[in-house]
């Protein structure tokens, strides 16, 4: 079984989480036999080592992190990378793996370009 784990900023405003919950909403209408969290790096919760506890308990094998982040900023180059390593470190019998960051994607900056023109 596989989890994701769709990771954000955060925001001290809960309206924000909205956007974050939606995704998460429709990853799991795509994917019916996923499990599907949201953690947050900052502001929200959970955060992403409270995800890692919660899923440790269920059946999923292989996590596989998304951060949702446009750019590379030191959150996506640094935070990010020590925080996975850490869950690997302290959830070894698991498969983790961490997607570039949203805004990497071409098709994200494909999207983007496209709604920006229409």
């Amino acid at each position: 079984m596989r989890a994701i784990i769709l990771l954000a900023h955060g925001s001290r405003d809960p309206v924000w989480r909205g956007c974050v919950d939606n995704v998460a909403q429709r990853v799991q209408a795509l994917d019916a036999h996923a499990i599907v969290r949201c953690a947050f790096l900052e502001w929200s919760a959970p955060d992403l080592p409270s995800v890692g506890t919660e899923l440790a308990a269920t059946r999923a094998s292989e996590w596989v992190v998304m951060p949702l982040f446009l750019g590379l900023g030191k959150h996506a180059r640094e935070d990010l990378p020590r925080l996975v390593e850490q869950l690997r470190h302290d959830h070894p019998g698991v498969t983790i793996h961490c997607r570039p960051s949203a805004g990497e994607d071409p098709q994200v900056i494909d999207l983007l370009a496209k709604m920006a023109l229409s």
